[in-house]
């Protein structure tokens, strides 16, 4: 999944002139928390809702803004921003790495969309199959050639068809594997995948009565 495939196009921007009171009252309206600044129509920075509140609070640090004073003056630049092409997973950790909570998506340095946190939230349930009816494995298995292929395999041969997989080391000699099935059974196929001996973590194991 690419950004392309979950920014917000086309873009709600503002000019760098206009004032913060404004700029406050536009991102109420469309319910946004982040305006792209333009100057001459390029992207020059980013306004943000919490920007506005901080730089009008008696406690921001130094002068107080005003109501009026312009957006230049606040926004933040120079702004990071991310490719239409670039992986979902590449922008988050962008954003996560740089505490930010949005990337303006620039190609051929125009501005052509935007992506948020919640619009990578969007796109982790979509790459988890969650949003479909299905059931939930997780299980341990060896970091090693071929362990994914005997756990599908088996799954495959059992007429399991497999929504998603998503699969993270654990430490130098294992990797979790989270897997959405087409069937909410799993704790029937979780025990006969531990028949197989593989280590299943989720569904827990029945405790005995």
């Amino acid at each position: 999944m690419l950004v392309k495939d979950v920014m917000h196009s086309p873009v709600l921007t503002v000019p760098e002139g206009l004032s913060l009171q404004e700029a406050h009252d536009l991102m109420y309206a469309n319910r946004v928390r982040h305006l792209p600044v333009l100057r001459e129509g390029r992207l020059v920075g980013v306004i943000t809702d919490r920007d506005v509140r901080l730089a009008c609070s008696p406690l921001a640090r130094g002068t107080v803004a005003s109501p009026d004073t312009p957006v230049a003056q606040v926004m933040s630049q120079p702004v990071i921003t991310a490719d239409p092409l670039d992986p979902v997973e590449e922008a988050a950790r962008t954003m996560r790495t740089r505490k930010i909570g949005c990337l303006p998506v620039l190609e051929n340095d125009q501005l052509t969309g935007i992506v948020t946190g919640i619009d990578l939230l969007d796109a982790l349930l979509k790459l988890t199959g969650v949003e479909k009816p299905s059931g939930r494995l997780e299980l341990r298995l060896p970091d090693e050639p071929g362990q994914l292929a005997l756990l599908t395999g088996y799954l495959a041969d059992q007429g399991v068809n497999v929504h998603s997989l998503l699969t993270y080391p654990e430490d130098a000699l294992t990797v979790r594997s989270v897997l959405r099935v087409n069937t909410q059974n799993t704790r029937a196929l979780a025990e006969e995948l531990r028949q197989q001996g593989l280590e299943v973590l989720w569904p827990p194991e029945k405790p005995w009565v």
